[in-house]
């Protein structure tokens, strides 16, 4: 373990007993994206301005590098067959991680390329929804290559593999960023981090899914949750239907009818989480410079059997 740092947290019953927040690893520009690998025991995250991606061994505590000229994957997530899915802000790209490196997914919709996507889940059918929101593409070229959108807007797609089909569902957002469905899919959470268009933007927007598509998705859907500290970015959801997500000061916890039950204090601003450990119950932490856990009460929720 890099920094062995610990910070003492509230009494919750969302946390396990005695639980302490963990600072793993530190030299990250902006730390996004985390992904727990059964196969190997690892955390796989992003750390997207110094274009690499790195994975925390849960056994050893080391952290390594997997790839460096990673062209500034940010979000990712395992599908049905244990394979771990990612966006790709240089690509434009959803892929997949082959045994040779990635292999793109999808790149374009309507003889257009995507902005950026940024964020991924795998349904229990095998579909792929992500968001795309220009932070790789805008003019710093901090986290991807200078661009120009080449469709208008900012949307969340569904994208099926078998089929080769790419479609919007949502488009009624200002820069969705963060997604996931609730345990049975029939609720699709997406975070918003349009600042820009003012404070109202900052929030978890929910949806009602119907079959391969949203209702309302050319509206700015339910507001489910704003976090105390914006913004919500990242986030999972657990077996219980709560939102764990990332926001300014850490983590918050909200109940399916979006009830703040738990702050979680990081001493860096927090962009993602994820579910992990042997057990499934420990939360990882990306946040700014750094990577940290905690340990919960719970796990995430399962992906449901797909029916035949």
């Amino acid at each position: 373990m890099t920094d062995a740092a610990v910070t003492r947290t509230e009494r919750s019953p969302l946390l396990a007993e005695g639980a302490v927040l963990e600072h793993l690893f530190t030299g990250t520009a902006w730390a996004e994206g985390p992904a727990w690998i059964a196969e190997t025991g690892r955390v796989r995250w992003s750390d997207i301005p110094n274009d690499r991606i790195l994975e925390f061994d849960e056994a050893s505590g080391e952290t390594t590098a997997f790839r460096d000229g990673a062209e500034y994957t940010n979000g990712r997530t395992i599908d049905r067959e244990g394979r771990v899915v990612q966006c790709s802000h240089g690509r434009r790209a959803v892929e997949i991680e082959g045994a040779d490196g990635p292999v793109t997914l999808v790149d374009r919709w309507a003889g257009g390329r995507f902005n950026s996507p940024n964020d991924v889940v795998v349904r229990s059918d095998g579909s792929i929804w992500f968001t795309d929101p220009p932070y790789g593409i805008d003019a710093s070229g901090r986290e991807g290559h200078p661009g120009e959108p080449e469709y208008d807007g900012c949307f969340v797609f569904r994208f099926d593999p078998a089929t080769g089909d790419i479609s919007p569902v949502i488009n009624g957002l200002v820069h969705p960023n963060g997604l996931a469905f609730s345990p049975d899919e029939s609720l699709l959470y997406v975070s918003d981090t349009g600042g820009e268009a003012g404070e109202d933007a900052l929030r978890i927007a929910v949806y009602d899914v119907d079959g391969d598509a949203v209702r309302g998705g050319d509206t700015l859907g339910r507001t489910f949750a704003r976090p105390a500290v914006p913004a919500s970015d990242g986030f999972r959801v657990d077996v219980l239907g709560r939102v764990w997500s990332s926001a300014g000061d850490g983590v918050e916890v909200f109940d399916a009818d979006g009830a703040s039950l738990l702050r979680i204090t990081v001493p860096e601003r927090t962009a993602n989480v994820c579910f992990g450990g042997v057990d499934g119950g420990t939360l990882y932490i990306t946040a700014s410079s750094s990577l940290y856990r905690i340990r919960t009460a719970t796990r995430e929720a399962p992906r449901p059997v797909a029916s035949a």
